[in-house]
Protein backbone atom coordinates (compact mmCIF):
# COMPACT_ATOMS: atom_id res chain seq x y z
CA UNK A 1 0.00 0.00 0.00
CA UNK A 2 1.43 3.35 -1.02
CA UNK A 3 1.91 6.16 1.45
CA UNK A 4 -1.05 8.46 1.76
CA UNK A 5 -0.69 11.92 0.25
CA UNK A 6 -1.45 14.56 2.86
CA UNK A 7 -4.00 17.27 2.12
CA UNK A 8 -2.30 20.66 1.79
CA UNK A 9 -3.99 23.33 3.87
CA UNK A 10 -4.82 26.79 2.59
CA UNK A 11 -5.57 29.08 5.52
CA UNK A 12 -7.83 32.11 5.38
CA UNK A 13 -7.82 35.53 7.04
CA UNK A 14 -9.58 36.33 10.31
CA UNK A 15 -11.80 39.41 10.00
CA UNK A 16 -14.82 40.32 12.09
CA UNK A 17 -14.99 36.92 13.75
CA UNK A 18 -15.12 35.13 10.39
CA UNK A 19 -12.60 33.46 8.07
CA UNK A 20 -12.90 35.02 4.61
CA UNK A 21 -10.59 34.36 1.69
CA UNK A 22 -8.45 37.27 0.66
CA UNK A 23 -10.28 39.60 -1.70
CA UNK A 24 -7.20 39.46 -3.93
CA UNK A 25 -7.35 35.68 -4.27
CA UNK A 26 -3.63 35.54 -3.57
CA UNK A 27 -1.94 32.87 -1.47
CA UNK A 28 1.69 32.13 -0.73
CA UNK A 29 3.50 28.98 0.46
CA UNK A 30 4.65 28.71 4.07
CA UNK A 31 7.71 26.56 4.74
CA UNK A 32 9.69 25.54 7.79
CA UNK A 33 13.24 26.76 8.35
CA UNK A 34 14.56 23.90 6.19
CA UNK A 35 12.32 24.73 3.25
CA UNK A 36 9.75 21.97 3.78
CA UNK A 37 6.26 22.98 2.68
CA UNK A 38 3.81 23.39 5.58
CA UNK A 39 0.71 25.12 4.19
CA UNK A 40 -0.58 27.95 2.04
CA UNK A 41 -1.53 31.26 3.64
CA UNK A 42 -3.76 33.98 2.23
CA UNK A 43 -2.01 37.16 1.15
CA UNK A 44 -4.18 40.05 2.35
CA UNK A 45 -4.91 43.01 0.11
CA UNK A 46 -5.69 46.68 0.67
CA UNK A 47 -9.42 45.91 0.71
CA UNK A 48 -8.84 43.22 3.35
CA UNK A 49 -7.12 45.86 5.47
CA UNK A 50 -10.09 48.19 5.05
CA UNK A 51 -12.52 45.41 5.94
CA UNK A 52 -10.51 44.52 9.04
CA UNK A 53 -10.35 48.16 10.20
CA UNK A 54 -14.10 48.50 9.66
CA UNK A 55 -14.71 45.38 11.76
CA UNK A 56 -12.40 46.65 14.49
CA UNK A 57 -14.13 50.04 14.58
CA UNK A 58 -17.56 48.40 14.76
CA UNK A 59 -16.43 46.21 17.67
CA UNK A 60 -14.70 49.01 19.58
CA UNK A 61 -17.82 50.48 21.19
CA UNK A 62 -18.92 47.26 22.84
CA UNK A 63 -15.43 46.11 23.83
CA UNK A 64 -14.38 49.43 25.35
CA UNK A 65 -17.70 49.75 27.19
CA UNK A 66 -17.43 46.29 28.77
CA UNK A 67 -16.43 46.28 32.42
CA UNK A 68 -12.76 45.79 33.11
CA UNK A 69 -13.60 42.63 35.04
CA UNK A 70 -15.51 41.22 32.05
CA UNK A 71 -12.64 41.95 29.66
CA UNK A 72 -10.29 40.17 32.02
CA UNK A 73 -12.53 37.10 32.13
CA UNK A 74 -12.80 37.02 28.34
CA UNK A 75 -9.03 37.25 27.92
CA UNK A 76 -8.46 34.63 30.58
CA UNK A 77 -10.75 32.30 28.61
CA UNK A 78 -8.48 32.81 25.60
CA UNK A 79 -5.53 31.68 27.75
CA UNK A 80 -7.46 28.57 28.78
CA UNK A 81 -7.98 27.69 25.13
CA UNK A 82 -4.34 28.38 24.32
CA UNK A 83 -3.48 25.85 27.00
CA UNK A 84 -5.89 23.35 25.45
CA UNK A 85 -4.10 23.57 22.08
CA UNK A 86 -0.63 23.69 23.58
CA UNK A 87 0.73 20.71 21.63
CA UNK A 88 -0.35 22.18 18.30
CA UNK A 89 1.30 25.49 19.13
CA UNK A 90 4.48 23.68 20.18
CA UNK A 91 4.64 21.85 16.84
CA UNK A 92 4.01 25.04 14.86
CA UNK A 93 6.49 27.17 16.80
CA UNK A 94 9.12 24.44 16.45
CA UNK A 95 8.59 24.22 12.68
CA UNK A 96 8.28 27.97 12.17
CA UNK A 97 11.27 29.04 14.23
CA UNK A 98 13.50 25.99 13.76
CA UNK A 99 13.88 25.33 17.48
CA UNK A 100 13.87 22.03 19.36
CA UNK A 101 10.64 20.78 20.90
CA UNK A 102 11.81 21.59 24.43
CA UNK A 103 12.57 25.21 23.47
CA UNK A 104 9.25 25.48 21.64
CA UNK A 105 7.44 24.20 24.76
CA UNK A 106 9.13 26.91 26.80
CA UNK A 107 8.10 29.61 24.31
CA UNK A 108 4.49 28.42 24.18
CA UNK A 109 4.27 28.23 27.98
CA UNK A 110 5.68 31.77 28.20
CA UNK A 111 3.07 32.93 25.66
CA UNK A 112 0.21 31.47 27.70
CA UNK A 113 1.60 32.96 30.93
CA UNK A 114 1.96 36.35 29.27
CA UNK A 115 -1.62 36.30 28.06
CA UNK A 116 -2.76 35.54 31.61
CA UNK A 117 -0.54 38.36 32.93
CA UNK A 118 -2.15 40.95 30.67
CA UNK A 119 -5.63 39.56 31.37
CA UNK A 120 -4.98 40.19 35.05
CA UNK A 121 -4.25 43.88 34.40
CA UNK A 122 -7.64 44.81 32.94
CA UNK A 123 -9.22 45.79 36.27
CA UNK A 124 -6.05 47.31 37.72
CA UNK A 125 -5.15 49.78 34.97
CA UNK A 126 -7.46 52.54 36.19
CA UNK A 127 -6.11 52.33 39.73
CA UNK A 128 -2.45 52.38 38.73
CA UNK A 129 -2.61 54.90 35.86
CA UNK A 130 -5.56 57.01 37.02
CA UNK A 131 -5.50 59.64 39.76
CA UNK A 132 -7.54 61.84 42.05
CA UNK A 133 -5.91 65.23 41.49
CA UNK A 134 -5.32 67.77 44.28
CA UNK A 135 -6.86 71.08 43.18
CA UNK A 136 -7.46 74.49 44.72
CA UNK A 137 -11.18 75.19 44.70
CA UNK A 138 -14.50 73.49 45.35
CA UNK A 139 -14.01 70.70 42.80
CA UNK A 140 -13.26 67.02 42.46
CA UNK A 141 -10.70 66.38 39.73
CA UNK A 142 -10.16 62.87 38.40
CA UNK A 143 -7.89 61.55 35.67
CA UNK A 144 -8.99 58.27 34.15
CA UNK A 145 -7.33 56.22 31.38
CA UNK A 146 -9.43 55.44 28.31
CA UNK A 147 -8.66 53.16 25.35
CA UNK A 148 -7.15 54.74 22.25
CA UNK A 149 -9.39 53.02 19.69
CA UNK A 150 -8.38 50.89 16.71
CA UNK A 151 -4.72 49.85 16.74
CA UNK A 152 -2.78 48.56 13.74
CA UNK A 153 -0.16 46.03 14.82
CA UNK A 154 2.70 44.82 12.64
CA UNK A 155 3.61 41.67 14.56
CA UNK A 156 7.23 40.63 15.14
CA UNK A 157 8.74 38.74 12.22
CA UNK A 158 10.98 36.39 14.22
CA UNK A 159 8.97 35.48 17.33
CA UNK A 160 5.90 33.83 15.82
CA UNK A 161 3.85 33.36 19.01
CA UNK A 162 5.44 34.90 22.11
CA UNK A 163 6.20 38.13 20.26
CA UNK A 164 2.71 38.15 18.76
CA UNK A 165 1.06 37.68 22.16
CA UNK A 166 3.30 40.37 23.66
CA UNK A 167 2.09 42.99 21.16
CA UNK A 168 -1.56 41.92 20.84
CA UNK A 169 -2.62 41.17 24.42
CA UNK A 170 -1.91 44.68 25.82
CA UNK A 171 -4.02 46.25 23.05
CA UNK A 172 -7.02 44.12 23.99
CA UNK A 173 -6.47 44.47 27.73
CA UNK A 174 -6.83 48.26 27.55
CA UNK A 175 -10.16 48.04 25.71
CA UNK A 176 -8.82 48.90 22.26
CA UNK A 177 -9.38 46.71 19.20
CA UNK A 178 -6.69 45.44 16.85
CA UNK A 179 -5.85 44.74 13.23
CA UNK A 180 -2.76 42.53 13.20
CA UNK A 181 -0.45 41.70 10.31
CA UNK A 182 1.24 38.44 11.28
CA UNK A 183 4.82 37.40 10.65
CA UNK A 184 5.04 36.86 6.90
CA UNK A 185 7.32 33.80 6.93
CA UNK A 186 6.07 32.35 10.23
CA UNK A 187 2.29 32.85 10.19
CA UNK A 188 1.03 29.46 11.36
CA UNK A 189 0.96 30.21 15.13
CA UNK A 190 -0.92 33.45 14.36
CA UNK A 191 -3.44 31.54 12.24
CA UNK A 192 -3.98 29.01 15.02
CA UNK A 193 -4.35 31.88 17.50
CA UNK A 194 -7.09 33.31 15.28
CA UNK A 195 -8.91 29.96 15.52
CA UNK A 196 -8.60 30.17 19.31
CA UNK A 197 -10.00 33.70 19.32
CA UNK A 198 -12.89 32.69 17.07
CA UNK A 199 -13.98 29.93 19.44
CA UNK A 200 -13.45 31.90 22.65
CA UNK A 201 -15.69 34.54 24.22
CA UNK A 202 -13.91 37.37 22.41
CA UNK A 203 -16.47 39.33 20.34
CA UNK A 204 -15.95 39.25 16.58
CA UNK A 205 -13.93 42.19 15.28
CA UNK A 206 -12.08 42.89 18.53
CA UNK A 207 -9.00 41.17 17.10
CA UNK A 208 -8.49 40.73 13.35
CA UNK A 209 -5.50 38.82 11.97
CA UNK A 210 -4.19 39.23 8.44
CA UNK A 211 -1.43 37.20 6.81
CA UNK A 212 0.83 38.87 4.28
CA UNK A 213 3.78 41.24 4.06
CA UNK A 214 4.14 44.10 6.51
CA UNK A 215 6.03 46.00 3.81
CA UNK A 216 2.83 46.07 1.75
CA UNK A 217 0.06 46.16 4.35
CA UNK A 218 1.77 48.45 6.87
CA UNK A 219 1.50 51.52 4.66
CA UNK A 220 -2.26 51.09 4.31
CA UNK A 221 -2.69 50.76 8.05
CA UNK A 222 -0.52 53.81 8.67
CA UNK A 223 -2.52 56.00 6.29
CA UNK A 224 -5.99 54.73 7.19
CA UNK A 225 -8.05 57.49 8.80
CA UNK A 226 -9.92 55.14 11.14
CA UNK A 227 -6.79 53.67 12.73
CA UNK A 228 -5.84 55.52 15.92
CA UNK A 229 -2.44 53.99 16.69
CA UNK A 230 0.23 51.95 14.95
CA UNK A 231 2.76 49.48 16.34
CA UNK A 232 5.51 49.15 13.68
CA UNK A 233 7.46 46.35 15.43
CA UNK A 234 7.29 44.01 12.44
CA UNK A 235 8.29 46.61 9.86
CA UNK A 236 11.80 46.94 8.53
CA UNK A 237 13.68 49.65 10.48
CA UNK A 238 14.32 51.48 7.20
CA UNK A 239 10.56 51.69 6.55
CA UNK A 240 9.50 53.06 9.93
CA UNK A 241 10.18 56.72 9.12
CA UNK A 242 7.91 56.44 6.07
CA UNK A 243 5.21 54.79 8.17
CA UNK A 244 5.46 57.61 10.71
CA UNK A 245 5.09 60.22 7.97
CA UNK A 246 2.03 58.46 6.57
CA UNK A 247 0.56 58.15 10.06
CA UNK A 248 1.08 61.87 10.65
CA UNK A 249 -1.49 62.62 7.96
CA UNK A 250 -4.23 61.31 10.25
CA UNK A 251 -2.51 62.34 13.50
CA UNK A 252 -2.29 58.79 14.84
CA UNK A 253 -0.02 57.59 17.62
CA UNK A 254 3.02 55.60 16.44
CA UNK A 255 4.83 53.53 19.02
CA UNK A 256 8.57 53.95 19.35
CA UNK A 257 10.14 50.49 19.05
CA UNK A 258 13.76 49.28 18.89
CA UNK A 259 15.41 48.56 15.54
CA UNK A 260 15.89 44.91 16.48
CA UNK A 261 13.35 42.65 18.11
CA UNK A 262 13.62 42.69 21.90
CA UNK A 263 14.06 39.59 24.01
CA UNK A 264 10.42 38.60 24.30
CA UNK A 265 11.23 36.12 27.06
CA UNK A 266 12.10 39.01 29.40
CA UNK A 267 9.53 39.93 32.03
CA UNK A 268 6.68 42.08 30.73
CA UNK A 269 5.86 45.51 32.16
CA UNK A 270 2.99 47.96 31.80
CA UNK A 271 4.67 50.21 29.23
CA UNK A 272 2.67 48.77 26.34
CA UNK A 273 -0.55 49.11 28.32
CA UNK A 274 0.24 52.77 28.91
CA UNK A 275 0.83 53.42 25.22
CA UNK A 276 -2.70 52.44 24.26
CA UNK A 277 -4.44 54.67 26.76
CA UNK A 278 -5.51 58.32 26.63
CA UNK A 279 -5.80 60.30 29.87
CA UNK A 280 -9.14 62.04 30.42
CA UNK A 281 -9.41 64.56 33.28
CA UNK A 282 -12.83 65.39 34.69
CA UNK A 283 -13.67 68.34 36.93
CA UNK A 284 -16.82 68.19 39.05
CA UNK A 285 -18.14 70.77 41.53
CA UNK A 286 -18.34 69.62 45.12
CA UNK A 287 -21.82 70.95 45.73
CA UNK A 288 -23.12 72.56 48.87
Amino acid sequence: MSDRISVAKTYKLYIGGKFPRSESGRVYPVTDTKGKFLANASHASRKDVRDAVSAARKAFGGWSAATAYNRGQVLYRVAEMLEGRREQFVAEVSASEGVAAKKAQSLVDASIDRWVWYAGWTDKIATVLGAANPVAGPYFSFTVPEPTGVVGVLAPQESSLLGLVSVLAPVLATGSTAVVVSSADRPLPAITLSEVLATSDLPGGVANILTGRASELGSWLASHGDVNALDPTGAEPSARADLAREAAGTVKRVLTVPDTEPDWTADADISRLRRYLEAKTVWHPLGV
